[in-house]
């Protein structure tokens, strides 16, 4: 099967499994504890289709990244993986972004764009913008308006951007290992 096939199908059910209890909740809460293993299954196969499709399908190049676009998307991996985790912190970040874990989503795909010029990076790291930002509105209609989470210490968020980053160095090393070049620019 073509590599880009696979990589829309692995999207498609990542967007299905996500939304599921969203667009269909009756359904969702009529399945229990199975539907919550339904889901984590469809979400699992969903990132090795990704992962598979990704890795076999033939890239056709956009554009050249301008030469700043690394140092960029440095900036940008390490304030995805900090909102990533924010959320749960009981800080003053958290009483500003509504979704703070969608946003550091939306925030890692397009540094990914930013520094990954070819269509099946634009396919994987644009849908997943997407998603997050679809996600993020069906959440915010569902939930109707947000009620601010109570301000918090700046300790809190400073504890949660230290381990931003450990993960950071640890995701730095892991794509060193897997690519065989290091992704920091300076």
């Amino acid at each position: 099967m073509d590599g880009t096939l696979l990589l829309i199908l692995g999207l498609a059910l990542w967007w299905a499994a996500h939304l599921f209890k969203r667009v269909a909740p009756n359904t969702r809460a009529t399945l229990g504890n199975r539907g919550k293993g339904l889901v984590a299954l469809a979400i699992a196969v969903g990132v090795i289709l990704m992962i598979f499709g990704y890795r076999s399908a033939e890239e056709e190049y956009l554009f050249s990244p301008p030469a700043w676009a690394w140092q960029v998307n440095n900036i940008l991996m390490f304030l995805a993986i900090f909102l990533m985790d924010v959320g749960r912190a009981k800080g003053v970040v958290r009483t500003y972004i509504r979704h703070p874990m969608l946003t550091g989503v939306l925030v890692w795909a397009i540094a990914h764009v930013l520094v990954n010029p070819d269509d099946i990076s634009l396919i994987l790291f644009g849908g997943l913008g997407l998603w997050a930002i679809v996600e993020m509105i069906v959440i915010s209609r569902a939930e109707g308006p947000w009620s601010r989470p109570e301000r918090g210490v700046w300790m809190s968020d400073l504890k949660v951007a230290a381990i931003a980053g450990v993960i950071y160095a640890v995701i730095v090393g892991i794509h060193y290992w897997l690519l065989g070049y290091s992704v920091i620019a300076f």
